[in-house]
């Protein structure tokens, strides 16, 4: 069944979610997570808050891209995303966004505002499952109830920041999905946010612009990424700098 179009896609997890392989989205939420942003509180938050639907939303047109289940193309300055026929993905995110896609080809900015809004909570829900993330809820002044995110200790967002580091650091050859993370923190503008553990340095900033340019050697679906990044980003800029009512 197509998705509504005026309904943002979610999807649905089928059970035993925390034994499936993590989306992009999933791994870029995170990495985006802080463990000790809160330090007095003890709890951690998630960076990029402000405009996080449409970074994840640019890493799961990522992930189709390069599971070749969409394809982009850019015309009279437009870029549009389609969906490949008989391709969908097996995950239910990635599968929601394929279905919302398969009627007809839809502008890039368009499909970062559709399916990004809903997009935090079924991921975050993911990485709670998977023990990535520990969630509780308190109560602040003995009113407001509040979510408090702490790291779940499972090591895998110390390993993703080492794969990132490794390749925007070190140099070393990047794997599509590590290039794709890389291109996305940096388009998301929240890079600066893990020095040290990522050095805020000049080289770094260079070669981290390198992967949001589509610069990581993977031909087309490098081009494929670094169009639905800058598409993301210019959505990002514009939505950041139009004055609220």
């Amino acid at each position: 069944m197509t998705q509504d179009p005026h309904h943002p896609p979610g999807g649905t997890d089928t059970p035993h979610g925390a034994h499936r392989s993590p989306t992009l989205a999933e791994d870029l939420l995170l990495l985006l997570f802080q463990p000790d942003a809160g330090l007095r509180s003890g709890t951690g938050a998630i960076a990029g808050e402000n405009t996080l639907f449409y970074t994840l939303a640019g890493a799961v047109l990522a992930d189709l891209t390069l599971g070749d289940h969409v394809q982009t193309e850019t015309s009279w300055g437009t870029t549009r995303v389609e969906a490949v026929a008989h391709r969908p993905p097996a995950d239910a995110i990635l599968r929601s966004t394929w279905e919302y896609l398969s009627p007809k080809p839809r502008a890039v900015q368009t499909v970062l505002a559709t399916i990004g809004p809903k997009l935090r909570g079924p991921l975050l829900d993911r990485l709670v499952e998977r023990g990535d993330i520990h969630r509780t809820h308190r109560k602040m002044l003995g009113l407001f109830r509040t979510e408090a995110l702490e790291d779940g200790g499972s090591g895998r967002r110390d390993r993703l920041v080492a794969d990132v580091r490794a390749v925007l650091v070190d140099g070393a050859p990047a794997r599509p999905r590590v290039a794709a993370l890389a291109a996305l923190l940096s388009g998301s503008g929240t890079l600066p946010q893990f020095d040290p553990e990522i050095p805020w340095t000049s080289p770094v900033i260079a070669r981290a612009k390198e992967f949001e340019q589509g610069n990581w050697g993977a031909g087309a679906a490098a081009d494929a990424v670094a169009l639905t990044m800058a598409a993301a980003i210019a959505t990002t800029v514009v939505t950041a700098t139009v004055p609220r009512p």
